[in-house]
């Protein structure tokens, strides 16, 4: 049964290399250019990719070999494992498929060529979260706002019958629902989860009602209006799933006039993962048509890797930037001598802890001050609020999370409920915003998440969480300390050492909880983000 795996591994790999190599670059070049025949190309190429895997006689023969239950060679199980996985999510009617991969390529489409129009005029996204934070003006606020939600209308249709199908779709492989299926493919238990919800939320709870106070407090002075009355659009974001300004530090104005690319750069090169071959192969800046948001991707698991941003000298930009090129060294320094299947993360929330752990730095003042951004004396005068400002930002993330999470799973448990309600109705609960009178428009439409990267957003918070973790094992094995605030970890080249020898060479070659284990000597727990931003 081995060999049998072997020869099974060796075919199909020579299949899945070139076509994921080819699908990759097809949706960088669409994600770029905006164009129908770039987003025709990739279309077609991921059903082809796709197809593979809904192959019916290979899914029997490696059934057979799993259920044999001879594989005994370590590497080897965990091929299967993910194969198996990878096959039966695509157990499905061919013809259901490529409608799915249709639909999902029309409406990623709309959302890229959106833009929302204020007095006539389009902006991009980067332009609305600009109104929204600079403004003190309500009416313009709102304008903004709900400018910005023009787009819900527009996919809410598409979306619903997307849901419908991916429903249907995993009740054909014996599902109750989409998201079930997502969690269980890749993973993850999800009445784990959902405790895990449960338990972050009982523990963020009081904290964030506490901070919750002190924004409106500040918020009703700044736009001088009546606490009672402050909307969703006074939060400084589209969606206030990140910190807003209410602490007196502008972090915005020490990035003004710096080369954020170059920075970047520098910080990755210091601790021993340079990124100057990423960052050559990346398209960093807004040009028309281009997606407005933010990734990283690994092109053929061979050392292509490469993001795409939409850089502005601000804050956000550069936690930004150090969050994609942390997903980008985390795929550069794979062991490229594992097998493919392998050569990757060993969860997606994995690399979303090492994203995470590099992108909080750009609020850390200690981080600013190493990097040259900032001189002693200015570092000392804003550590307080820096650190105010991102045990907010957390909180503040923490319960967009569990809007996400949540309304994700609501929505596929009954998608033909009031989905506008359930989603004011947990936005009200968990983030403590109260819905604009009268509002029944399509508003969980806007988060172009939940239509192209559904069921993931949990994954999040479980990075944030590991994060944590990490960042404490080390600042306290790895750099000896027990100062577990002011670390930068700039030019200090052992947390690249560490990191590529515990996180990044193991790949997908471990469950990611023995990952975690091996790496901080305990499996994934809360205690240490709570420890940092709750307590």
């Amino acid at each position: 049964m081995e060999n049998k795996l072997k020869a099974f591994i060796e075919k199909h790999e020579a299949t899945i290399q070139p076509l994921s190599k080819e699908a990759a670059l097809a949706y960088w070049n669409a994600s770029i250019s905006g164009k129908n025949e770039d987003y025709a190309t990739m279309e077609e190429l991921n059903v082809k990719l796709t197809t593979v895997y809904t192959n019916k006689e290979a899914f029997a023969e490696l059934k057979a070999i799993k259920e044999s239950g001879e594989v005994k060679d370590s590497l080897l199980l965990r091929q299967l494992d993910i194969i198996y996985m990878q096959f039966l999510g695509n157990q499905i009617d061919t013809t259901k498929l490529a409608r799915k991969i249709k639909m999902e390529t029309e409406i990623e489409k709309k959302y890229s060529n959106f833009r929302a129009m204020v007095n006539g005029k389009a902006i991009s996204d980067n332009d609305v979260e600009a109104i929204l934070k600079k403004s003190t003006n309500s009416k313009e606020l709102q304008a903004a706002w709900e400018a910005h939600k023009q787009i819900g209308p527009l996919v809410a249709n598409d979306l619903k019958a997307l849901v419908k199908l991916r429903n249907e779709i995993a009740k054909d492989l014996g599902f109750s629902n989409f998201h079930e299926m997502s969690l269980k493919l890749g993973d993850q238990d999800p009445a784990e989860v959902n405790t895990l919800f449960d338990e972050l939320d009982s523990l963020t709870r009081g904290a964030f009602a506490q901070l919750k106070d002190d924004m409106d407090t500040y918020f009703a002075k700044r736009y001088n209006v009546k606490k009672e009355n402050l909307m969703p659009w006074h939060y400084q974001n589209r969606f206030f799933q990140e910190a807003p300004v209410i602490y007196p530090v502008d972090i915005d104005k020490y990035y003004e006039k710096q080369d954020l690319v170059k920075l970047t750069a520098t910080f990755y090169n210091g601790i021993g993962l340079n990124m100057d071959d990423v960052i050559a192969k990346s398209d960093l800046f807004e040009k028309p048509g281009k997606n407005q948001h933010a990734y990283c991707m690994d092109v053929d698991r061979e050392g292509d890797v490469r993001s795409l941003n939409n850089v502005k000298p601000n804050s956000d930009w550069m936690g930004t930037l150090l969050h994609e090129f942390g997903h980008g060294v985390y795929s550069k320094y794979n062991d490229r001598n594992l097998p493919f299947e392998l050569r990757t993360q060993a969860h997606t929330f994995t690399t979303e802890a090492i994203a995470m752990i590099f992108g909080r730095f750009s609020t850390n003042p200690m981080w600013m001050k190493d990097m040259g951004i900032i001189d002693s004396t200015e570092a000392v005068k804003i550590a307080d609020n820096c650190h105010k400002t991102l045990r907010l930002q957390q909180l503040v993330f923490s319960r967009w999370a569990q809007v996400m999470y949540r309304f994700e799973k609501g929505m596929y448990e009954n998608p033909d409920q009031d989905l506008n309600k359930l989603w004011w109705d947990l936005v009200e609960k968990y983030q403590m915003i109260k819905k604009p009178e009268g509002r029944n428009m399509p508003d969980y439409a806007t988060k172009i998440h939940i239509a192209t990267v559904p069921c993931y957003y949990h994954n999040y918070l479980l990075g944030e969480l590991l994060a944590s973790q990490l960042y404490y094992h080390i600042t306290d094995k790895v750099l000896k300390s027990d100062d577990y605030v002011n670390q930068s970890f700039v030019n200090r080249p052992e947390v690249g050492t560490y990191l590529k020898q515990n996180v990044f060479m193991p790949g997908a070659r471990y469950y990611w909880n023995e990952m975690i284990e091996r790496a901080t000597g305990e499996k994934l727990t809360a205690k240490y983000y709570a420890k940092q931003f709750v307590q």
